[in-house]
């Protein structure tokens, strides 16, 4: 299918097309909504939001995580740590937000028969309170993040359709991405509302982009204007969850791991608000004059 067709193709269903990211966002919100309405909150949170202990102990015995995670009298999250390189197992690493230290430490001695000491066991402990702290303030700077940034697009272009584009791409990756991140059961810690914020940047600078050629070079049909920033902004998209992907893979740190997936995850889904309703809106806008 050469360019032609695919102008022909996209002129007659771009209506259509840009319908696919709003319909997601549609069932995204409904699917946040409803895990709100039965668990009091937008997400799942971890120790680092509720409060909670994360003990991490230094072992390459093999052990059955889904029988350790299981016998927890409290619910509790159990993860392995691998080597990036040989992907031997080297620790665990246990999310417990209902026990306190010294339980938790005669629990994990008497379930794994082993003795723990400060040479193979690190615990680190957040206070309900202090982790609500965090979390509220990390959803304040979310929220002044996501209004700064219309702002800035709205005085860089002026004009309501292009800024209302380039805000509702943005919007929808992260709630799209949220409602991902739900369905997987993930719980977010501190560090995984920090990489919403970054999405923010990634998201935006495809969008503007995209509106700045599209709108402000005069060459060629609006087609072929949003396919030459098209080749720009999934180079860049491309780039970014290559390397995002191979840090994930690699990496044994579970908040990093957190970021690096949700990222990627947002970037993909960039894609389609992008390239679909982002386009779909700035084609109506520009023919429509």
């Amino acid at each position: 299918m050469n360019l032609d067709k695919i102008e022909i193709f996209y002129i007659e269903h771009h209506k259509k097309l840009l319908l696919i990211p709003l319909i997601l966002l549609v069932i995204s919100l409904g699917l946040i909504g409803l895990h709100f309405s039965k668990n009091g909150s937008i997400h799942y949170k971890d120790v680092s939001i509720k409060g909670g202990i994360s003990a991490t102990i230094d072992t390459q015995v093999e052990i059955d995580i889904k029988q350790l995670e299981d016998s927890f009298p409290k619910e509790a999250i159990v993860r392995r740590l691998t080597d990036p390189l040989s992907q031997e197992q080297v620790g665990i690493n246990i999310q417990v937000s209902e026990m306190d230290e010294k339980e938790l430490t005669s629990f994990l001695e008497k379930k794994l028969e082993i003795k723990l000491n400060s040479d193979n066991f690190s615990i680190q402990e957040t206070g309900p309170s202090l982790g609500e702290t965090f979390y509220s303030d990390l959803i304040k700077a979310l929220i002044f993040a996501f209004v700064l940034m219309g702002i800035v697009i709205f005085i860089s272009f002026r004009k309501f359709v292009p800024s209302f584009a380039v805000i509702l791409a943005a919007f929808s990756d992260i709630v799209i991405t949220l409602a991902i991140i739900n369905l997987f059961k993930i719980q977010l810690s501190t560090a995984g509302i920090v990489a919403f914020l970054f999405l923010i940047g990634y998201s935006v600078d495809s969008d503007i982009l995209l509106t700045t050629k599209t709108l402000k070079t005069k060459i060629g049909t609006p087609f072929q204007r949003m396919i030459n920033a098209s080749k720009t902004g999934l180079t860049m998209s491309g780039t970014t969850i290559a390397v995002l992907v191979v840090a994930l893979i690699f990496t044994t740190n579970p908040t990093l791991q957190q970021m690096f997936m949700i990222l990627i995850i947002g970037l993909f889904i960039d894609i389609l608000t992008t390239y679909l309703t982002n386009t779909g809106l700035l084609y109506w806008y520009v023919t429509r004059k």
